[in-house]
């Protein structure tokens, strides 16, 4: 299941992303979306997650979550 992150602090790294939602399961894949300019966090991310269960469990744990002083949202690309 592939969710995407919004609002997530410019600061935030694909790591430290990463490891926030291992908790919850596998993650497949994590891509922190970088300005092509700068290189620096646009401020939202794609995370892919290869079990539903754990994948939602995540979305509704993490969303409205604060990280890096920004409440994060997080929801299921259909």
């Amino acid at each position: 299941m592939k969710l995407i992150i919004r609002n997530l602090d410019r600061s935030t790294t694909e790591e430290a992303l990463k490891t926030l939602f291992q908790e919850y399961g596998t993650v497949q894949s994590c891509t922190l979306v970088l300005d092509k300019t700068t290189g620096e966090s646009k401020g939202f991310a794609f995370v892919e997650m290869p079990k539903p269960g754990e994948a939602k469990a995540a979305m509704k744990n993490l969303n409205n979550t604060a990280v890096a002083s920004n409440k994060i949202r997080v929801k299921k690309i259909e």
